[in-house]
Parts: C-alpha cells; structure tokens; sequence
C-alpha cells in the first residue's frame, strides 16, 4: 500500500509516526500550549450586513454561555432570561472585535458607518448566537427559527426584522436586540404581538416570561 501527501510518497509505516507527530504538534501554539479551540461568528454591522467583523469565541467563551443556560435550565421563561443575558454577553464580545458601541435602533445617516446596525444586522448576529448556542445543545426549551419581518412602508410601519425563537409549546417568541444600546437587554416577546407593533410601541414593553 502507499501512503501518498502532497511533495511525500512512501511505503506505508515507514513515515507514519512522523506524520503523526507532526499532526499532533500543528495542534500546538508557540507557548507549547494546545492551541484553544475556537468557534467564529461573522458579526454584520454597518447596516444590512455592509461590514463583517469575525467574532472568534474560544473556550472560556463557550464555558460562561453555558453557565449563563445553565441559570435557564428549569422552564421556558427562565430560559428566555438566559437567553437575554446571552445575547447581551455577546454583544459585549461583538465590541471587541469592532471597537465601537452601537447606538440603540437606527440613526438616520449611519448606513456604510463601522460599528452601527440596522435590524438587519441585529437580527442576523442574534440569530447567529442562538445557532451557536442550539449546536451546543444548550438550549434546553426553545429551538431557533426563521428572521421574522413587519411593517412594509404601505401599511403605516417602518420594515423591521427580529430574530425568533420557539418554545417546546410551539409558540413563537421574538429577540430583538434592534432597540437597546450595544450590550443592552434585548425584547423578548410573543411574536405575535411583536408583528403588531410599530416603531415607537415596542420600546415601551420588554419582557421575558
């Protein structure tokens, strides 16, 4: 049998354990420590995702998401507690990588401005978090949906988008970061009743069970 890698061609055993070495030594970093594994989100900004800052989430990363589920662990409502301190965590690592503190909703004149976000962006980074958060299995009683849109000029409301999420009742909750500062604790609402708002209801009502 051959054993064939790039520029090699061998019989095989008599380059494999130095392959393996070399394999398990690409592994670790110039400290002589193993290199941490790390998950990488794009974060959009700028508005309708003009920018793409990537989020690299290591694994003390991981460790405090899953302490902040842990906390929701015992019903869908504590989960959705959790969920908010989630994505407020990851708006804080999300300042990292970008460098400025997005403002809270949208400011007329920032489209193409590093660091500020339209629905758009908040939507798609929070529907991120919550992908990275189901994949690792900690969510316990919701599953992540679809972004969800209202509003269409026409009917008298601004178009905005949320990112949803689904409860082991089949209800539909939205998270939506669009209106607190960087950081902030987002809305988390029925979706129905946040399909029925406009742009300057919501604010007014924030609530997680």
């Amino acid at each position: 049998m051959i054993v064939s890698v790039p520029g090699i061609s061998t019989r095989s055993g008599r380059l494999l354990p130095l392959l393996l070495l070399l394999c398990a030594l690409s592994a670790i970093d110039g400290a002589g420590r193993p290199a941490a594994a790390q998950d990488v989100i794009h974060v959009c900004h700028g508005y309708g995702c003009w920018f793409r800052a990537s989020l690299a989430l290591d694994a003390a990363d991981a460790r405090r998401f899953a302490a902040i589920l842990a906390a929701g662990r015992r019903s869908p409502a504590a989960e959705r507690a959790a969920i908010s301190d989630a994505v407020r965590h990851f708006e804080r690592r999300a300042f990292d990588v970008i460098g400025i503190r997005d403002e809270p909703r949208s400011r007329f004149g920032a489209s193409g401005q590093p660091g500020q976000m339209d629905c758009i962006d908040e939507s798609t980074n929070t529907r991120a978090l919550l992908l990275y958060l189901a994949e690792r299995n900690l969510l316990r009683h919701h599953t992540v949906g679809s972004v969800a849109s209202r509003g269409f000029l026409i009917d008298g409301r601004y178009f905005h988008s949320t990112a949803v999420i689904r409860d082991t009742g089949g209800n539909e909750w939205a998270v939506d970061s669009w209106y607190a500062p960087m950081g902030g604790a987002p809305d988390i609402l029925p979706l129905s009743e946040w399909k029925v708002q406009g742009l300057s209801s919501q604010g007014a009502r924030r609530q997680t069970g």
